[in-house]
């Protein structure tokens, strides 16, 4: 970090002799320095007030000051970009290109130079959009992703179905954002083609779920049950109204639904579950576990806790969390703890959760042990555990 930080440096350097302005890169340093809870905010005005007096020639420069930066340090250079480019004439379009074109940047930071190139000259923006196509930073490769589908729906009308069906393979192919998948995705469907969105996310479908546990008073979020200490698929326990084991349960929703009503119907209140599964990976790597949950809820990798909320139906969306993990090559252990509070109003009802595993740009990374077509679930959207006989 300490040297990419003084290879930002020089970089600053090189852009402060070009301006006769030796301040502006102790700005910069301080503006990169801004903490949490506004520790800095008072130099760090000072420090804005001096950045945005510069030439646009140090627009790559400040744009590159957002590398490993900050959510807050990166605010201010935003502010300071935006401000710089506001009153100038004229844009280093060259340099704002050069920075583009290395993907090694923060992505916002690329983004936001591309709408800059964009602002002075459309018809060069315009020529760069195809090489986005696959580019690690999402907010880009929106744009290559919609040119795509709009001349797939282009030959779509022209009933070029076949030339169509191919476009919208690519464009679904290279697309992380939802509403653009739910378009192509529907497209494709109207021209006869099956999608597998299931296996476009990545989502995990196949579980062992055991409950209900006791969460009355909302204590279960805390109280560790025996599937914390240990995971024996054979095992009976008790449940908050008798013996508990666990049972597969494979989802069929399409955007990766693990409803935990299903396995256990009645619509069941002050309750806690677990889900679990294995994870096979080809190679040890950095991912995100990307999850979509609105009840209380805890995840474990590989036996350690990753991250968790205490809280209830607050709304969700898929990869509402997004959770930077490891995988070790070979087995991964998932458990996920899901817990259901005392309201009754129907908004409370939902107990359910989606999971996925990716890639930082949304990309997913499929298991090797997944099965080629995801198996179908019941018509309500999963298999239920079969009936047990209470010992």
């Amino acid at each position: 970090m300490k040297q990419r930080f003084l290879a930002l440096a020089a970089v600053f350097s090189f852009a402060v002799a070009a301006l006769s302005a030796p301040d502006l890169s102790k700005a910069i340093q301080t503006l990169r320095a801004v903490g949490p809870e506004g520790e800095g905010n008072a130099a760090a005005a000072k420090a804005w007030q001096t950045l945005t007096k510069a030439d646009a020639k140090a627009l790559p420069a400040i744009l590159a000051a957002m590398d490993g930066a900050s959510p807050l340090a990166a605010n201010w250079l935003r502010g300071a970009v935006d401000t710089i480019a506001g009153r100038s004439k004229t844009l280093p379009v060259a340099g704002l290109e050069r920075f583009l074109d290395d993907k090694k940047h923060n992505p916002r930071a690329r983004r936001l130079a591309f709408e800059l190139i964009q602002r002075v000259d459309a018809k060069r923006a315009e020529k760069l959009i195809p090489k986005m196509l696959n580019d690690p930073s999402v907010e880009l490769r929106r744009d290559a992703v919609q040119r795509l589908l709009d001349a797939a729906q282009d030959l779509k009308k022209a009933k070029k179905d076949e030339s169509a069906k191919k476009e919208f393979r690519q464009a679904l192919a290279a697309a992380r954002d939802i509403d653009q998948i739910k378009t192509i995705t529907t497209q494709l469907r109207q021209l006869k083609e099956t999608v597998d969105l299931p296996r476009h996310f990545g989502f995990l479908m196949h579980w062992q779920v055991i409950g209900p546990f006791d969460n009355s008073g909302r204590q279960g979020h805390a109280a560790v049950y025996p599937p914390e200490k240990e995971v024996k698929l054979d095992a009976r326990y008790r449940g908050k109204t008798g013996p508990v084991g666990w049972s597969k349960f494979v989802t069929a929703d399409e955007y990766g639904m693990v409803d935990i009503n299903k396995a256990y119907p009645g619509m069941l209140k002050e309750v806690t579950a677990y889900a679990y599964t294995v994870y096979e990976a080809a190679e040890a790597r950095d991912v995100e576990l990307r999850l979509g949950c609105k009840n209380a809820w805890k995840i474990w990798l590989n036996g350690k806790l990753v991250f968790e909320r205490d809280e209830y139906h607050r709304g969700t969306r898929i990869d509402h969390y997004q959770l930077k993990a490891r995988l070790r090559k070979g087995p991964n252990t998932l458990l996920v703890k899901l817990g259901q509070n005392e309201q009754t109003q129907p908004w409370t009802k939902e107990w359910r959760f989606q999971l996925r595993i990716c890639d930082s740009t949304g990309t997913a990374l499929l298991a090797a042990n997944r099965p080629v077509t995801p198996q179908q679930g019941t018509d309500n959207g999963g298999t239920a555990p079969k009936p047990r006989k209470k010992n």
